[in-house]
Formats: C-alpha cells, structure tokens, sequence
C-alpha cells in the first residue's frame, strides 16, 4: 500500500474513534448483562407466566423464526409486541452498535495489515497502545455479548433483526470464532506483544529487586535529588502492569499460532501466566485466564505442551502470587510513605520528579490513603508542576527537537509541516502563561504526533521511526511534559484511578471494616469515603442510564462510611467525657477530704459532689484506730483513690484511657483530614457528620447522665448532673481544633436541644425528665404531706417515717440545686416547667370552681352576713367539701411556691450570664403602675417571668386560666365564683385549727400539713383572677382579710379545745398573707385583725416548740 494511502486511511484518527467508542459498547453490553441478570431489573415481560412459552419457543428456534406460521406459539408476544418493541428499542441499538462497531474493527484491523504496520511500544507508544487496547476491547464486548443470557430473546422477538441475530450466533462460542478471525492478524499482534517483554519483565520485578533498586526513594541520592526523573520510554513508566497482562493474555489467546513458534512469545506468555488467575474484562466481570486457555489448547491439535504449561503456570501462580503480592505491598506502603513525606517537605520535588509519582498505580487497600495524599499534593501544587514542565518545553525539549529534525535524513512534506508544527508550538511557550493561569491546551499536538507514528510505522514509509528512535524518546518526553500542563487530573485518573471498587462493595467494605478494627490504622479510614469520588470516572456517555445507579452508589457508600466514622469519633469523644466526669468527681472528692481534715466544722461544699466520700473521710480521720484494720465487711465496694489511674509499673501497661486517646487521635486525623471533597455534584463536609453524630450523642449522653428511672423514680440531683455536663462540654471544647467540629455549635445545639421537650431524634429530654419527676415525686409528696417546704431553708424536706424513703427532698430543692436546675433547663426549659405546673394549678382551679358552684347560694349568704355570729353558726356547717377546698388550696400553693423558687433560681443564673439584659428589664418592670394598661402591664411581666424576676401578677398563671374553657358561663358568673371562692376560703380556715399537723414550726418557719403555702395560692389566684376579669385586686383581697379576720376572731369564742388546739399557729396565717401579698399592708390587717393577737399568737407558738424540745425529764 502506497504512502499516500497511509494518510488517506487516517489510522490514528480511527484507532482514537473506534476506542472510545468500543469503551462506550463494552459498557452498554455490561449494562444490559447487569440488568437481565437482575430480577429487579429485568424486562418485566420476561418474567410473566403468559411469555414462559413463546420465549422457550423463540430461543430454540433462534434465528430461524417463522412469524406468520408461529402463531400458536408466538400468540402472547404478537397481542403485547408494541410494547415489547417499544421496551427493548435501546437494547436492539446497543447489538446493532456491536454489530456495527465489529465490521469497523475488522476494517480496520485488515487496512494495517495492508500497510503492514510495524509495532513497538517503547518508539510508536500511542500508535501500539491504541492498537493493542482495540483488540481487548472488542474482545471484551464479543465476550460480554456471549455472557448475557436472554441475547437470543431479546434480539429474537422482532426478526427483522436478521443479521444481528446471525452475528449472535456465530458467537456462541466466542473464543473459537475470535481465534479464527485473528489468525490473519497474528503478525501484526505478536510485534506488538513481544515490545511489551523487556518493559514486562522489568515492572513484573519483586519486592526484593524494588529495594534494590530504590524504587520511588527520592532520597536515596541526596546529589540527585532534583535531576529531572527521565526515561528513554517515558509513556511506558507509568503504564499499567494489569493492561500489559490483560493485552498479553487476550493477544496470545487470539493469535495462539505464535507460541509454537516463537520462544520469545511463549517466553512472555508464561510469565504473564505465572502473575494472575483472572484478568478484568470490565468492572467486575472477569476472564478467568487458566481455565479458559486450557479449555481452548485442549480442543486444539500439537498444543499438549502449551496444556501442560498452563498448569505449571496455574500451580505456579496460586503457591506464590499472593507472597509475591504482599511482600511488594509492604515495600510500597514503607517507599510511598517516604515519597510522600519528602513531597510534602519539598513540593518543589514534584516538577522533576513527576514521573517518579505517576509511575505506579497503587491501587492496593493498604495505600489508599496514600494515593489519596499524593493525588492531593499534585492537585494542591499544579502550579509547581507546570511552572516546572512549561520551562522545560520551552527550554529543552524544543531545542533538542529541532536538533533532531535537522539531523533527519529524509523528511516528506506531510511529517515537515506536523514536525514544524510541535517546534512552532513549544518555541511560543512562556512561564508568564502559568503566572497568567492561562488554560494550556496541547491536545491538537498529541494528536499530531499520533499521527505522525501512524504516518513513520507503515512499511512503504520514506521516514521510519524504528529507523529514528531518538525522535520518538524525545517526543514522547514531550508529550508526557504537555500532560503535566494541561492534563494532570486525567493522568492522575490514568495511574490512581479506583473506581473499580465501585462494583467490588462488598471487598471495598470489608476492608474498611477491617481498618476499623485496627487502632493504628484508623487514620487512614478517611480515604474510604474519598475513592467514592473517583466512582464518577465509571461512567460513559454511551451509557447515561447507568449514571444515577453510580451516583446512589458513591453518594451511599460516601455516607455510610463518613457515617460509621462519625459514629466511631463520636463515641470515642464520649466514652472519654464519661471518664473526665469520673476524674472531676475524684478531684472534688480530693478537694473535699482536704477541707474536712483541716477544719470539719466548716466545711460547706455542695458543687463537689461528695456522695461517696462518707467513707473515705471516715477511714481518713480514723486511719489509727484499730477498728479501721478489720477487714472491709462482705459486699463493701473498695473504691479507686484518686490519682489511681495515673499508676503504672511500668509504660507498657496501657489504660482504658490510653486506648480511647489513641483511637481518638487517629480518627480525629481521619475526620480533619480534609475540608471537603466532591462525590458527583455533591459537595461532602466531613466535619458536618461529625458535629451531627456528636450532637445526638451528646444529647443521648446528656440523658443518660441524669439516670432516671421510671420503675424506681429515681434521678440524679441538678447540681450533680450540671458538674456532668460542664466535664462533658469542656473536654468537648477542647478537642475543637483537633476534630475540625465546630464543638461550640455542637455544644450549643445539644444544650438548646436539651431545653426542648423533645430533641431532634423526637426522645425526651432532661427538660421533660426533670418536669415530670418534680411533678410526679417531689411535688405529688408535698401534696400528701410527706415533703414540707421550709422558708427557713429555702427548701423542701422530707419529713422522717416509716420505712425508707426514696430520696431526701432538700437535695434536690435547696438554692444550689434551682440554680442548677435553671442552668440545665434555660429559659426555654423553665417555661416548659412552667406550663407544666400551671396545668396541675388550672386542674385545681376547675375543681375548685364546681365546689363553689355546689354552695353557691350558701357563699352568697355568708358574703352578706359573715359579721353576724348567730347567723353564721347556721350557715357554716351547710358549707360542703371545705377541707377539700382547703386541701385543693393548699397543692395550688405547694406548686406555686416550688415555681417561685424555680424562678429565682431562673432569675439568679440569668443575671450571671447576661447582666447587661437583667437590668433592662427590671427597669423596664419598675416602670409599671397600677395606672398601666394591662396588656401592656401583662407583656412587661411575660417578660419579667421569662428572666426570673418575680411580678405582682403571674403572667403565666393569668394565660392558664384565660386557657380554661368556660361551661358555658358569662364573665359576670365567672367573676361572681372568683369572689365566692375567696370567701370560701375565707370562713374555711379555722378548720385548720383541729389538724395536728397545722402547729407553726420555728425551725422550719412553716406548717408540716404546708399550709403556709395558701397565703402564696390565695395572693397569686386571686391577683391572676381579678386581672382576668378586669377588677380590683386590693379591693377584693381586703374583702377577703375581713372575712378571714372574723372567722378566725369567732374561732377565739369556740369552747370546743378540738376545735381551738392550733388555734395561734393558724392566726399566724393572716400576717403571712399580708407578707405575701403586694396589694396588701400590715395597717389594713390591724384595722380587722388586731396586731396583738399575733403577737400573743407567736409567743404561744415559740414557748409551745421550746417545751416540746426539751426532755421529758426537764418538765
């Protein structure tokens, strides 16, 4: 064939086309084998009982369907053909492109015959290489064809398809029919094959010839460190091992013909042979390489050696593949360390030593995380690069190229003008382009010297390139230095590419498991969630249907792992809050022995949580004695003294806590390992996993920490829980920059969380947990009488009975215990509280309000005649449920007062952190007078209540009893009850005189039945009442004081000493109310209630304590 020819046939043009469109056909074949294999996925029709026959029928006599004959058979598929067509229109398109795509093949492959074109891989690197991976990839797609099973159906349904169902069947048997198509072309394949042997053999070497040779150690010659890393065949280095076995293997298979009769080629063959089982046909379909070659020389005559040599090789491949393959794993994982190490010191290195980098595709689990690091370093220093390679381009390479033109003996017109062409194009070239980040596009020059190989390796051709090697290692210098220019990231993809564990997920997740179990190595799990990126690279626009499939999966197996890894950072940072709370618990126990050694008498320390340490300042103070030296009794915890943890014999012993830390550090390296990275067009912030899993689990953490039990009602005391959570925030703080977490976002949004009733996860959180335990423990015993409140001690106590109580009510009532109850809640928390609380007050109310309604008419009377004794001895004992009146009363007031110690603890905190809003607002509240408008007076308080501050009138006690739903009653009756019920109360007092347990406690400065809480129920119902219903509050209440007064003066006449025997202690009422009240004064009460009665009233209840403290034998 003449020259004219070989530019006329456009070879090079033609090998680029036909490989990227093979590469699109090889995928649509794996696409449709994907889904017929696939029930899920399967054409639906295939699958139905009606089409069972007329497939089986259309398979057997495949290709040969008679349509118009085959009625009978064929009935099901003629009523749904339409559709049938209509579904498999993109499967006929996908056989009819192979169809296609194999008589352009052949084409092809018998014009280079033609022109007798000469192969080696070392001089026409492009020109072999695209003729070689034509070869495997339409050896792929026939392979792929043969595998899927229902080729036949699907093509024979619609029979017009009559040479595509031909070319199916010819290829039933794949490899017989591909062995006598190629058996032409075994000259032309065989050159090319046996270029590969010195380059094999020479990247095929063990771990033991790497470290001799030094492979990848930059520094291994300090005075050659920054020589540029050249090569005489450049494109080789960084040529694949798996594409040269899978090119060995597939070439000799095709063209056998060769191994008889050349050693060279058998040569090569076996140690191919010798290196894997299984050669990657695409993805995750494979060629398993000595099964099918022994198949295929057993059925052929004179290859009984060849037979023989498979199985040498076979046994040779399973005894010593995997040491082979593991010893050179542990070279590379201590080499590429060191290679990225010095890069990292160095970037600079990174521009002559560019080779050195690209040279070998690491894609072995165990590097992952390095070639991630290195892939990273190239991209972050690309400017580096080609500052670099645009210097040596346009300083060297075209210099010693135009050196080599003009030396050229013989140069045509065609290969003149290309050769002209690269000079003019480099000579132009100029570092202040990189400084400009002007776009570098050198693509028109590769392909120009593709074509130029095409033009020089043809028999006929006045300038050969075998003849000229200096020009194709100087070019090929050249085209890898343009890479380095504008195509970094696809030689990146070229020699790091790991989208192939996208269809190995089961391997891809094992192996992420298993890192994770191994502590060392938990810092290179990041990388796992980073190759999901490289899952883009799958795809092919031959094949758009397949990307959403490639998307879920890398978009998936991204989240799982960041997920797991979060999880894992998470409950690591977790576990060791956990541990720092026991540790602060030790040091408050250490602070708390030395304060009680020194001076036991003063010692006042509730924040140092000493709830274990009876024993140990008991052992301490006694350490002499000699009932210390018995033995502990049977049963008895031995706990850890402090500083326990820090004892060791010796380093080698290593503590629960090492462990956390060291797990800790090396998943804290993996989750801020980097900002961000993309997976598709989605954008993956590592970080955002982290803070999430940390906040449900701090939040879970936060719960867990409060310990209630709903069985056994028991919970951990605010202060205790507060000291907690304040050692869980500030190791969480700490560890801020390490985890690359925003902590006090984290930090934030639990604690807000915890305010809520419920958290993002819909569980409850300590707001509702301490809501309910207060309401349903703490509150409902005060109720029953089990619990007091004492004003003396600004909190409730238990009161001593029978059998064990549950907990004791002052430690979870005091001042410190609020405070801390307010610093966990928060505002948010406390209002929560506080509905609460006004539900069970509003409940009392209604019930209140039917007791009123029942007596009604008897209230009426008292009202108007309560200063007329005769009458009122009539009227009084009409009165039904007055002690429930009373009792009911008296729950309001317990729950209110245990509110108002809520909100000054509320009130106490929120002035510690925000006393530049404290102030505002009591100012604000200062402003308000009688005068005021009430909703603006109502508006005030909300606000007031909201930061603590206590209000004249109860704004959320006026909103719950707004919230109550009338029976159908005007304002005027609701009004008329809200009076009644004051003087209900009013002429129900004195019944307190005959309980026992109404006497005044000095000591506690209150009631053990509590009724010195009605005073705050009467004030604050009666404030919030009247409010409601627009009257005076003064007017009423002082209404309410002459009653009471009256009652109890008539009380002074009764002869009844049942009736009279606390008589004083209940008097005492009456100034309490008046100190409760704001509306009320102390001269009001003298106008009905004379001062002197409660001054004889204290002096009886103060001698009556006193006598009862004595002994008996004092009297």
């Amino acid at each position: 064939m003449s020259l004219t020819s070989a530019y006329q046939h456009k070879l090079a043009e033609k090998l680029t086309i036909l490989n990227d469109r093979g590469q699109g056909v090889l995928i649509r074949m794996y696409n449709i084998k994907k889904t017929c294999s696939d029930p899920k996925s399967k054409p639906p029709f295939l699958l139905e009982k009606s089409m069972e026959s007329s497939l089986k029928y259309i398979n057997k006599k495949f290709p040969n369907i008679d349509v118009r004959n085959s009625t009978q058979h064929l009935g099901p598929v003629h009523r749904e053909k339409a559709e049938i067509i209509r579904f498999l229109t993109n499967y006929y398109q996908s056989f009819v492109d192979v169809m296609e795509f194999r008589d352009h093949v052949y084409e092809l492959l018998n014009t280079i015959d033609a022109c007798q074109c000469h192969f080696d891989i070392n001089l026409n690197f492009d020109f072999t290489r695209s003729y070689l991976d034509l070869i495997v990839t339409y050896t792929s797609v026939i392979l792929l064809l043969s595998r899927i099973e229902d080729r036949r159906i699907l093509i024979g349904i619609d029979p017009s398809f009559a040479r595509l169902g031909q070319m199916v069947l010819e290829y039933d048997h794949p490899l017989k029919k591909l062995t006598e198509e190629f058996g032409p072309h075994t000259k032309a394949v065989s050159g090319a094959l046996l270029s590969l042997h010195f380059l094999f053999v020479r990247r095929n070497q063990g771990a033991e010839q790497w470290r001799s040779a030094q492979l990848l150690s930059l520094i291994s010659s300090p005075p050659a460190m920054i020589n540029p890393a050249n090569s005489d065949t450049m494109a080789c280095e960084y040529l694949s091992v798996e594409v040269m076995e899978r090119w060995i293997i597939i070439g000799f298979l095709l063209c056998h013909g060769c191994l008889n009769s050349n050693s060279q080629c058998q040569q090569l063959w076996k140690l191919c042979l010798q290196g894997s089982l299984y050669i990657t046909l695409i993805r995750e379909d494979v060629l398993q390489v000595h099964k099918v070659t022994e198949d295929l020389f057993s059925s052929l005559k004179g290859y009984s050696k060849r037979v023989a040599d498979i199985k040498e090789s076979k046994e040779h491949a399973i005894a010593n593949s995997g040491q082979f393959h593991c010893q050179r794993r542990q070279f590379l994982r201590i080499a590429v360390k060191e290679l990225e190490t010095v890069l990292n010191d160095e970037p600079g290195l990174l521009g002559p030593k560019a080779r050195n980098i690209l040279g070998e595709g690491w894609s072995i689990a165990e590097l992952l995380f390095l070639l991630e690091e290195i892939r990273a370093l190239v991209r972050r220093h690309i400017k580096v690069i080609q500052q670099y390679h645009v210097q040596y381009l346009a300083r060297f390479d075209v210099l010693v190229l135009s050196d080599i033109i003009q030396n050229l003996s013989v140069c045509p017109e065609e290969e003149s003008v290309i050769m002209s062409s690269f000079v003019s194009t480099l000579s132009s070239l100029s570092l202040k382009q990189v400084e400009n980040e002007d776009k570098f596009d050198f693509s028109g020059l590769r392909l120009d010297w593709f074509r130029l190989q095409a033009y020089t390796s043809v028999l006929k051709a006045p300038l050969h390139l075998h003849e000229n090697p200096d020009l194709a290692k100087v070019m090929n210098l050249i085209i890898f230095h343009s890479q380095m220019l504008d195509s970094v990231e696809k030689m990146l993809v070229e020699t790091s590419d790991l989208s192939i564990f996208c269809f190995h997920l089961r391997t891809f997740e094992k192996m992420f498991a298993m890192t994770l179990e191994e502590p060392s190595m938990l810092r290179y799990t990041i990388a796992f969630p980073l190759i999901c990126a490289h899952f883009v690279h799958c795809t092919h626009e031959m094949c758009p249907e397949e990307y959403p499939h490639l998307k879920n999966h890398g978009l998936h197996h991204c989240n799982s792992f960041l997920e797991e890894l979060a999880k894992q950072t998470s409950n690591c940072v977790l576990e060791i809050c956990a541990e720092q709370r026991n540790l602060s618990e030790q040091v408050a126990l250490i602070l708390l022995l030395a304060m009680t050694l020194v001076s036991p008498s003063t010692v006042s320390v509730p924040k140092l949580l000493p709830k274990h340490c009876a024993t140990t300042i008991s052992k301490a103070k006694n350490k002499k004695s000699m009932k210390q030296r018995q033995a502990p009794r049977k049963g008895e915890p031995e706990r850890d003294k402090p500083g326990a943890e820090s004892h060791r014999k010796n380093r080698s012993l290593v503590t629960n806590m090492d462990k956390l830390h060291l797990n800790l550090t090396e998943l804290a390296l993996a989750m801020n390992h980097v900002y961000s990275f993309s997976v598709f067009e989605h954008t993956i912030f590592p970080s955002e996993y982290l803070s999430s899993h940390l906040e449900a689990r701090l939040n879970r953490a936060i719960v867990t920490l409060a310990g209630y039990n709903a069985t056994t009602q028991e919970i951990l005391r605010p202060s205790e829980l507060l000291a907690g959570v304040k050692a869980y925030i500030s190791f969480i703080q700490s560890l801020a920059q390490f985890l690359g977490a925003d902590a006090s976002r984290v930090v934030r949004n639990a604690l807000l969380q915890q305010t809520q009733p419920l958290d993002s996860c819909g569980e409850q959180t300590v707001t509702t947990l301490y809501t309910n335990w207060y309401l349903e423990s703490l509150l409902r015993q005060a109720s029953s009488g089990v619990i007091v409140l004492s004003p003396a001690m600004q909190a409730f106590i238990s009161l001593p009975r029978d059998g064990e109580q549950n907990f004791s009510a002052e430690e979870f009532s005091d001042i410190s215990e609020m405070r801390a109850l307010a610093e966990i809640l928060g505002p948010y928390g406390m209002k929560f509280l506080s509905e609460n609380l006004m539900w069970h007050v509003t409940s009392q109310i209604v019930e209140l309000k039917k007791l009123v309604v029942e007596n009604m008419d008897i209230l009426v009377q008292i009202r108007s005649n309560f200063s007329k004794p005769d009458l009122m001895a009539s009227l009084l004992p009409q009165l039904m449920g007055a002690e429930n009146v009373l009792k009911r009363m008296t729950i309001i007031g317990v729950i209110l007062s245990f509110r108002a110690m809520v909100q000054e603890g509320l009130q106490e905190v929120f002035s510690s952190h925000c006393p530049f809003l404290m102030g505002p607002i009591e100012c604000l509240k200062e402003f308000v007078t009688p005068d005021t408008d009430i909703k603006v007076t109502l508006s005030i308080f909300e606000l007031a209540s909201a930061a603590g501050v206590s209000c004249d009138i109860d704004p959320a006690l006026v909103a719950a009893i707004a919230n109550l739903k009338a029976d159908n009653s005007s304002p005027e009756e609701e009004y008329k009850v809200a009076c009644l019920l004051l003087i209900f109360l009013a002429v129900s007092l004195p019944l307190l005189a005959t309980d026992p347990s109404s006497f005044y406690s000095i000591e506690k400065d209150g009631y053990n039945n509590n009724i010195h809480c009605l005073t705050k129920a009467i004030i604050q119902v009666s404030a919030a009442l009247f409010t409601l219903y627009n009257k005076n509050i003064e007017t009423h209440l002082k209404e309410f004081l002459v009653v009471a007064s009256v009652s109890l003066l008539q009380l002074g006449q009764e002869t009844d000493k049942l009736k009279t025997r606390n008589r004083e202690s209940i008097s005492l009422l009456m100034r309490l109310v008046v100190e409760e009240s704001p509306f009320l004064t102390l001269d009001m009460l003298e106008s009905c209630f004379p001062y002197v009665l409660l001054r004889n009233a204290y002096r009886e209840v103060s001698r009556a304590f006193y006598l009862n403290r004595l002994p008996a034998n004092t009297h």
